[in-house]
């Protein structure tokens, strides 16, 4: 049986009835509009004020199945009219692959379809859902991602704080140690200025003493030769002789350099001082990166020295970090020109050291090959190799202890050199697409250290 949908309709929601109950007067209704109605106010029919006891409303069951099948009907019809082309009133059978949306027959021979490439809607609808689920699981793979670091920013605020601290604290004990070389090189030049001021000053006295005996001297003279220029002539005469051999030579009116030399103490001071300063400060060309050290290096404070060690300290998961290898590479990136670096390796018996690409993957291991970016003298169980492909064992006649790399961006070349004997290990030849970084890898708890240089001024004249 099928009723206008008005006849389906409550008079209170004005919806088609849900699980309807009619009343002793035979007026139905929701269940849940009549029990708020009655609720609100006395219990009496909405419609036509007829008083009615709770008891006297039933379920209205066929009335139930009525509004159930029509509500059915409404939600088929929904869903062919959803599936139905809103223009030809034609069920969608195509899907148009150049506009990306579904049509029916009639639009694939209509003119703004005529030309494009169509599929069944099944064929379509399955090829989306694979390009979906591509999508969704590269977006869940971004989600996790961004996840695992929004769950680790508080760590990683931590991380940062905790390194500008002690970064200030290394910078404060480094210009420290500069303020006490300076300190000392002031309370020296001082001194060396008092020292010279008590020497001029004892020699001044010195002069002082023999100036006062002179004066006596003369003073006697001179009250002599006046005495006897009153003498009459034959008493000059007999005493003149006498007289005359007096010395009158003065022996300390020589005053050549007794003030302070102050030109030698002032002259360039600053630029003799930084230059003497040199001799106590040393320049390393090369220095790691703490950022990108695997968490099982330990990185000494001045960033010149590595070593390995089995319990990992923290780290955060930042993007240039090895995470896999313990590996870490230079702060500065080698782009032109040429660079050498001295490596002490003593009793470090697994290490590898070169240069890499700035592109190598951090979170994979890679075999350290010139393919892969790599260009690396390796020594592991009393071995040196050449880390080509495949890896060459080396025969040096001894062990070197300091290795130096030399790295001439522009000709391509990385050499490898025992420093001790100045002889050269193994050279590579490659031409260089992107910079390069310095490149330590070591499995052992002695160190990797990079030694340092002496700084030479040199003064151009012009």
């Amino acid at each position: 049986m099928s009723l206008p949908e008005e006849d389906l309709t409550c008079p209170i929601c004005h919806e088609i009835f849900s699980d309807p109950v009619v009343l002793s007067c035979s007026h139905s209704f929701c269940r849940r509009c009549q029990e708020q109605c009655w609720n609100a106010r006395l219990r009496e029919c909405p419609v036509c004020r007829k008083k009615s006891s709770k008891s006297n409303h039933f379920p209205n069951l066929a009335l139930k199945n009525i509004c159930e099948n029509a509500v059915y009907r409404r939600d088929m019809e929904a869903v062919e009219e959803r599936l139905m082309c809103p223009l030809h009133r034609e069920k969608y059978k195509l899907f148009c692959l150049e506009d990306k949306v579904p049509i029916c027959v009639v639009c694939q021979c209509s003119k703004a379809h005529k030309d494009h490439q169509c599929s069944p809607v099944e064929e379509a609808a399955t090829d989306c859902k694979d390009k979906l689920n591509e999508s969704l699981k590269s977006l869940q793979d971004k989600l996790d991602k961004l996840q695992t670091i929004h769950k680790s920013s508080g760590d990683m605020f931590k991380h940062i704080k905790d390194q500008a601290v002690e970064t200030q604290r290394l910078i404060r004990g480094q210009f420290d140690q500069l303020r006490q070389m300076l300190g000392r090189e002031e309370e020296a030049r001082l001194a060396a200025v008092k020292r010279e001021e008590e020497e001029k000053m004892a020699v001044m006295n010195d002069k002082m003493k023999e100036m006062a005996a002179e004066v006596l001297s003369l003073t006697e003279s001179v009250n002599a030769m006046r005495q006897l220029l009153e003498e009459d002539d034959m008493v000059l005469l007999k005493k003149f002789k006498d007289h005359e051999d007096r010395n009158t030579t003065l022996g300390s009116d020589n005053m050549c350099g007794i003030l302070i030399d102050v030109s030698n103490h002032i002259s360039n001071l600053k630029y003799r001082v930084w230059e003497k300063m040199l001799e106590h400060i040393d320049y390393t060309p090369v220095t790691l990166d703490p950022n990108t050290a695997h968490p099982c290096l330990i990185l000494s404070d001045d960033l010149t020295s590595c070593h390995y060690e089995d319990q990992m300290t923290y780290c955060p998961d930042n993007p240039e970090r090895f995470h896999v290898s313990a590996e870490v590479v230079g702060a500065a990136a080698l782009g032109s020109g040429c660079h050498r670096w001295v490596v002490q390796t003593e009793n470090n018996h697994d290490w590898l050291l070169g240069v890499a690409s700035s592109s190598i993957p951090r979170n994979a291991e890679v075999n350290a090959r010139p393919e892969n970016g790599f260009w690396t003298l390796c020594f592991r169980d009393g071995e040196v190799k050449a880390m080509t492909s495949p890896p060459r064992a080396l025969a040096p006649w001894r062990m070197p202890e300091r290795i130096k790399v030399h790295v001439d961006y522009d000709k391509g070349t990385v050499k490898f050199w025992d420093d001790d004997m100045d002889s050269l290990i193994y050279a590579y030849e490659h031409t260089f697409g992107e910079t390069l970084l310095p490149y330590f890898y070591t499995q052992s708890g002695h160190p990797l250290r990079i030694l340092s240089e002496k700084v030479l001024v040199t003064l151009l004249r012009q």
